[in-house]
């Protein structure tokens, strides 16, 4: 019989919030809770009614205010000794902390004082986020916090193998690669909707273009307008749509008025969205993973990417989809018309995009997240992380 874990999740950002690191955290906790683990959800709580509703884990709702800057991000306090009197009633086998924010320190902390093991994950390049808020000169103070603390748990959780390259390179220890799946039901090109893309003004031959994500200054967005401007010069029909909010969102539409911005979907809808396009442009150049492009390639999209982080794992240029090196503006822009003048080839292009995501399983993540956390309670079960100085 497989063991089983009593596990607590400590993170800053979950569902209801939608992004990519709280999809990622309620998919392993509902799916380790699924395997018959034990599995506590320490978050904060973002508005009154939070936390109503049957869930296959429990929940540990702290108080929590909105991060300066990222307002759609709700920052935990850091609440040491009430995790530490809830560890001691309910005690974890294995803390696992997803985020580094106070709510994290605290968690460290309570874990360590009492002897529970603790993992961590790298989920967000928050010091390269610096650069994007006028706050570049924090970048090295960022790191080095960040290294601090994840060389505190016994094993740091890392997405991609260009991430675990540069952490180890910056002086970070234990590292593991966990991946990320995707959900190829959910994100179908048969969700494609032709009276959604009526909508845009888009008939069903009028290729639309669409990038998925926060409306905020790390995705690199004017450069996804720019280069879809510039490809209107030889698809002159090109659509554009934007799906997602944020603060960027009236500087790009006074700047871009012909732009389409669809707003926040989650669910049905986003899927509905992102097989209603064709070529997914996606410029940021601070993911450590990128969610939107594994949802993109089993949507079936030709996808054009920075050659990094999830476009890295699975893209191959010319075959299901178009790469850029990386953080290079005029390579995005020369990938997009390359994209763009092979429109012929399209339709094998999307059919090898769904082919790549339907070898992307979330059950072989879990199994990976699974074993690691088994080996750190039940070191005979597997010899997978060290303890932490």
């Amino acid at each position: 019989m497989r063991a089983r874990v009593k596990l607590s999740l400590v993170t800053e950002t979950f569902p209801p919030e939608i992004n990519g690191v709280a999809m990622t955290l309620h998919r392993l906790a509902s799916a380790l809770a699924a395997r018959g683990h034990a599995v506590e959800v320490v978050r904060p709580r973002q508005f009154k009614s939070d936390g109503e509703g049957a869930k296959p884990y429990s929940e540990f709702l702290v108080p929590g205010w909105p991060c300066p800057g990222y307002k759609e991000l709700t920052l935990g306090w850091p609440v040491y000794f009430r995790l530490k009197k809830q560890w001691r009633a309910h005690r974890p086998d294995v803390v696992h902390v997803a985020v580094e924010g106070p709510l994290g320190f605290a968690a460290l902390h309570a874990a360590r004082a009492l002897a529970i093991p603790v993992s961590s994950s790298f989920h967000t390049n928050f010091h390269a986020y610096s650069r994007h808020y006028h706050v570049g000169f924090l970048r090295d103070a960022g790191l080095a916090y960040f290294r601090w603390f994840h060389n505190r748990a016994a094993c740091t959780f890392a997405p991609s193998v260009d991430v675990i390259a540069a952490l180890e390179t910056s002086g970070f220890r234990n590292l593991h690669l966990i991946g990320r799946g995707v959900d190829t039901a959910l994100f179908h090109p048969a969700k494609r909707d032709e009276a959604l893309r009526a909508s845009w003004g888009a008939g069903p031959d009028t290729p639309v273009a669409i990038c998925v994500g926060r409306l905020a200054a790390e995705k690199n967005l004017p450069l996804v307008a720019e280069t879809w401007a510039a490809l209107r010069a030889a698809q002159p029909d090109l659509k554009l749509a934007l799906v997602g909010d944020g603060p960027l969102r009236k500087a790009l539409a006074k700047k871009f008025p012909d732009v389409i911005f669809s707003g926040t979907h989650r669910g049905e809808d986003l899927a509905r969205h992102y097989a209603s396009g064709d070529l997914f442009l996606f410029a940021s150049a601070t993911e450590t993973f990128g969610n939107v492009v594994t949802e993109a390639l089993a949507s079936g999209l030709v996808v054009v990417a920075y050659d990094y982080a999830a476009a890295r794992a699975h893209v191959r240029d010319g075959d299901n989809g178009f790469l850029a090196g990386y953080d290079d503006p005029a390579a995005f822009r020369a990938a997009a018309a390359r994209a763009v003048a092979e429109r012929a080839a399209w339709p094998q292009v999307r059919a090898a995009a769904r082919r790549t995501a339907q070898g992307l399983s979330w059950d072989r993540v879990v199994d990976g997240f699974e074993n690691i956390l088994l080996g750190l309670v039940h070191p005979s079960l597997a010899d997978v992380c060290v303890t932490a100085g």
